[in-house]
């Protein structure tokens, strides 16, 4: 169902031009000439968001607004008017309107405004039982529940999403929270992480093979896409996807239809598929790393999450979390904080996000045998301590202390993103988990979902 617009504006052809685009991209128009007018019009059809000429015969633009706050109305209100100044913008907004343009408006500039206008109100009214609909994800910001209302309205459909967000974000967990609210959720939820699978492996992977399609090819393989079918598929890190075969993607997400390597039959699948990157994929698409169709077909839902950083107010709560589960995971008392160290935990930039935040928890969880959590459980850089890291000495011999000391540093230079990391360290990422697993780097609960993942596999 569209959205509805109570437009209020006395000249014909303001109403005419501006119904003609907010009904091409799919609004449905009321329109009124009088304030006296639209109030009727409000009452009788109740509208989404309310455009209000600043000067009107009779009752003007900033009465409607008066009578709207008198009556307790709270939909959003941008004002419109050919007569711009500062102190009408500030009244208006003192008066609770959403937004003030000047005629004559750019169309993309109303678009954005009616969007963003829209959802701030809706979302600001959505108040989800967050520990019972979200359980995957510690939040109370603004921003996330923003985002919980898009997972909402999307998760029973079957569009495709794309999930943006810099690494250690929790992008997997909204794929997953997507999945677990949708008609898909008794299906599988199967993971391609793009960085892992070699290039060459990575057709076949997808779509499988026949029995002699290739040397090697003893037997007939099914691939990834068909072993999904009715459930999701989640493409970590789409960015990476080899140009070589982002088309053959793209004709399975147009056609809903997979060929295994050797075979000349074709087979329906029915697979909702998500994606995530940490790219800029836009700039990809300019410097053709990646398919602009392909990108645009990915793109139909768009879900951006905020780094840390810009939801600080969520950080007490993820700290609380972390704490409780890694003391009931290692057998001890769960641990109170210093009021300083949780100063410190909220002040600090987190460049890896809430999957550097878990690793410093843990790591204090695991290290406060008192029962207290205070700043010496904190690595260096928390501190402030610029230029000295948390790795061990380099004055040994030893090649696995020095190989660890190398690893240590690589992470603390990467905001512990763990693609860059092995990038600097010249190895692949898979060969970096192993080697953060085999020096205890790795988070207990990143291990266990990693043997989870091969058990499922088997």
């Amino acid at each position: 169902m569209s959205h509805k617009i109570l437009f209020i504006d006395d000249e014909i052809n303001s109403l005419k031009t501006i119904s003609a685009i907010l009904k091409k991209h799919n609004y449905t128009v009321i329109t009124a000439q009088t304030v006296e007018e639209g109030i009727v019009q409000l009452r009788k059809h109740k509208p989404n968001c309310i455009l209000l000429d600043y000067r009107l015969p009779g009752m003007d633009g900033i009465e409607m607004l008066r009578w709207l706050k008198q009556e307790n109305i709270t939909l959003p209100v941008i004002m419109l008017t050919a007569y711009g100044t500062i102190e009408k913008a500030v009244e208006a907004m003192k008066l609770g309107a959403f937004h003030y343009l000047v005629k004559p408006v750019d169309p993309d500039l109303l678009l954005e405004t009616i969007r963003e206008a829209i959802l701030k109100h809706e979302t600001f009214s959505y108040q989800p039982n967050i520990s019972h609909k979200f359980p995957e994800i510690i939040a109370k910001s603004q921003a996330m529940k923003e985002i919980f209302y898009i997972i909402d309205m999307v998760a029973d459909t079957s569009s495709n999403v794309l999930i943006t967000g810099e690494s250690g974000t929790g992008k997997e967990l909204v794929a997953r929270a997507i999945h677990r609210l949708s008609k898909r959720k008794d299906r599988s939820f199967i993971v391609v992480d793009c960085t892992t699978i070699p290039e060459n492996l990575l057709e076949s992977e997808l779509f499988g093979y026949e029995k002699g399609a290739f040397t090697g090819a003893t037997d007939k393989k099914i691939g990834l896409l068909e072993l999904a079918n009715g459930g999701t598929v989640f493409f970590d890190e789409i960015g990476e996807l080899p140009i070589s075969l982002q088309k053959k993607f793209l004709r399975f997400l147009q056609e809903k239809e997979i060929q295994r390597l050797g075979s000349i039959n074709k087979i329906k699948v029915d697979v909702r598929v998500i994606a995530a990157t940490n790219r800029d994929l836009e700039k990809a698409v300019k410097e053709g790393t990646f398919r602009e169709d392909l990108y645009w077909r990915l793109n139909v839902v768009r879900i951006h999450l905020p780094p840390l950083r810009e939801r600080k107010e969520d950080i007490p709560l993820l700290v609380q979390h972390f704490v409780q589960k890694f003391a009931q995971e290692n057998n001890r008392p769960i641990p109170t904080l210093e009021p300083e160290v949780m100063e410190v935990l909220i002040n600090y930039e987190w460049p890896g996000n809430v999957r550097e935040l878990i690793h410093v928890v843990e790591r204090a969880v695991i290290l406060s045998t008192s029962g207290v959590i205070s700043f010496k459980h904190l690595p260096k850089r928390l501190l402030g301590q610029k230029g000295e890291k948390e790795i061990l000495p380099t004055d040994t011999f030893n090649l696995l202390e020095m190989e660890k000391t190398l690893i240590l540093k690589a992470l603390n230079e990467t905001g512990w993103n763990q693609t860059k990391a092995a990038q600097l360290l010249g190895i692949s990422r898979k060969q970096l988990r192993t080697k953060m697993k085999n020096h205890g780097l790795l988070p207990v609960s990143s291990i266990k979902d990693e043997e989870e993942d091969e058990e499922e596999a088997s």
